[in-house]
């Protein structure tokens, strides 16, 4: 599909969202409207007659995991009106969940490990704290975003009252997240594009931009780009789109984090013809669609 005059939907925050989001906004619609696509930035709880666009593209729905519920019924319309999608609405629903990270381990790709449970309690943080060998976890949400909900545990620490009885995931703290940083590799159609490295301000570790941290760009830690295509081959669709977020563990071995495919932060301004990629990618996902019968998308 040439890209002259394709009409896209990007899906973004629902009015009110409190995390400031325009700067990741920008300059994916930028890359796109350099291409010769016309954007709309559409609040995804507002999303009406989706049918006008050639394409919708969820990469800025920050905060659907507080509305998840409606999140999931988006997604059940996009399969029931053949909204063509991209990422497609089978792999967002996947990864909205980040229990995810079990089925990557128990298929071979090194993930941090990960305890998925139904009701944390101390009794889980303790059988967590024997299975890992360590007295110092971190624990969040499977379905969460921007940190929301996660804590470090250290050997004495409760678990938050926030947290108690809920439905968690518990890993091992690793430490080298606040000495060398979270590696985040973008691949588009599957194929390495550039790599950042995040770190956390002092005292801290979570390496979201509006709690503190900053990203730079960076080279690829040797096996990265191997691991990244390990994890995004064990998903269950094809992502136009990915970053995939690394950390080397305390023996250095590089451990899959988590996947984001439904509405990464790109860092296309810190990659050499990220822009151009990126756009690519999204243009040859609309080509495969409008070839793809309307029954099979």
């Amino acid at each position: 599909m040439p890209a002259d005059g394709v009409r896209l939907a990007v899906l973004v925050p629902a009015r009110g969202h409190d995390e400031p989001w325009a700067w990741a906004f920008d300059v994916e619609a930028a890359a796109l409207t350099a291409a010769g696509a016309s954007v709309e930035a559409i609040p995804w709880t507002e999303a009406g007659d989706l049918s006008v666009y050639d394409l919708v593209l969820p990469l800025v729905v920050w905060g659907y995991y507080q509305r998840y519920d409606e999140w999931l019924e988006l997604l059940d319309r996009f399969d029931r009106e053949r909204i063509a999608v991209i990422n497609p609405p089978a792999l967002l629903r996947w990864n909205g969940d980040k229990a995810y990270l079990a089925e990557l381990g128990g298929k071979g790709v090194p993930t941090i490990p990960t305890l998925a449970v139904d009701h944390c309690d101390e009794r889980a943080l303790s059988d967590a704290r024997d299975r890992f060998a360590t007295g110092e976890l971190v624990i969040k949400p499977p379905i969460s975003a921007s940190a929301h909900g996660t804590y470090r545990l250290g050997p004495g620490d409760a678990l938050p009252a926030s947290a108690a009885g809920r439905r968690m995931i518990i890993q091992p703290w690793i430490q080298s997240i606040t000495r060398e940083g979270e590696y985040s590799l973008m691949l588009f159609d599957g194929i390495f594009s550039h790599a950042a490295v995040k770190r956390p301000r002092p005292g801290d570790f979570r390496v979201q931009p509006h709690l503190g941290g900053v990203a730079e760009p960076c080279p690829p830690p040797p096996g990265s780009i191997g691991l990244a295509e390990a994890a995004l081959a064990a998903a269950p669709a094809r992502a136009s789109y990915a970053r995939v977020d690394m950390i080397a563990d305390d023996e250095g071995v590089l451990r899959i984090m988590e996947l984001e495919l439904i509405e990464p932060a790109l860092f296309l301004d810190l990659g050499a013809g990220a822009d151009e990629a990126f756009a690519r990618s999204i243009f040859a996902a609309a080509d495969r669609l409008r070839e793809q019968p309307l029954a099979d998308r």
